[in-house]
């Protein structure tokens, strides 16, 4: 069974979003995700400071089974991504909440957090 730790929230499209208290969050895929993918064999990103809406298409993950787009969790600009995944992607299937994940977000229209789904809806979900 997929982990859906209990301090984050989430997507249908089965992203995470960890929020920050200076209004910036971090995202990435979910267990779930990374477990329906297989072995994940490239991240495609998007440019730092590169601005998205709401549920826009922010990048593209790869593994042996199929190709997958991201979307973006909230209305954000791109303030870090993950260099590390960019250059070891499976590191999404080791570990897809500490080291596996894809972007620090600042967002611009905090209201969009309730849209989102607390842990025991995506668990209902998945």
């Amino acid at each position: 069974m997929s982990q859906v730790p209990d301090s984050l929230y989430y997507t249908k499209d089965h992203e995470w979003i960890e929020l920050h208290e200076d209004g910036s969050a971090t995202v990435g895929i979910t267990d779930y995700a990374q477990e329906s993918l297989g072995d994940i064999t490239f991240v495609e990103f998007p440019q730092i400071g590169d601005a998205f809406e709401c549920g826009e298409t922010f990048g593209v993950v790869e593994s042996v089974k199929a190709a997958s787009d991201l979307f973006m969790p909230l209305s954000a600009e791109i303030l870090e991504i993950n260099q590390a995944v960019d250059s070891e992607p499976e590191l999404l299937n080791q570990d897809p909440y500490k080291k596996g994940w894809l972007l620090k977000i600042k967002l611009r229209d905090a209201a969009q957090i309730s849209d989102l789904l607390k842990p025991a809806d995506y668990s209902e979900l998945v």
